[in-house]
């Protein structure tokens, strides 16, 4: 498994995450706690599906700590300015992650009242 079934597949587990990455699975457990960038889709099971958006900001957060030395913190403000590309090859800002958070609380308020 590599780069080429990245291409053929569109959900991918948490094994093959880390096959085609390179990347520890407690490391991508962890990056996706830390980056909130990483959204697996979440079965019933509890088991976690990646998307190939996610795998390719895993390839990033990987190359900007590993490659380029930097910190968690210097990651997150290079990915804040990163455009990743979508599942139809365009690509767009993750600036709707935050207004996603935004809309996330304003409707836990609603709720509470």
């Amino acid at each position: 498994m590599g780069l080429e079934e990245l291409e053929q597949k569109e959900y991918f587990s948490i094994g093959d995450v880390k096959r085609i990455t390179g990347v520890p699975e407690y490391s991508v457990r962890y990056w996706e706690s830390e980056f909130n960038l990483i959204r697996p889709i979440r079965l019933e099971s509890g088991h976690r599906r990646y998307t190939k958006e996610d795998v390719y900001t895993i390839l990033k957060i990987k190359d900007l700590i590993y490659k380029h030395k930097l910190t968690l913190e210097g990651a997150k403000k290079q990915l804040s300015h990163y455009q990743f590309p979508t599942q139809n090859g365009e690509k767009r800002p993750r600036t709707d992650v935050k207004l996603l958070g935004e809309i996330k609380e304003m409707l836990a308020d609603l709720l509470k009242e």
